[in-house]
């Protein structure tokens, strides 16, 4: 049981220390996504 609390707080600092990068990836995502749907023919 200490195995996996330790595994999720290693995890949870991970998430942590990278959330910049994933919001970034997120919000590239979304506007990548977005200007396909803007450019896509009718």
């Amino acid at each position: 049981m200490s195995t996996m609390n330790e595994s999720y707080e290693s995890l949870s600092l991970l998430i942590e220390l990278n959330q910049d990068r994933l919001l970034y990836l997120a919000v590239l995502g979304v506007a990548l996504t977005f200007g396909a749907f803007l450019g896509a023919p009718p």
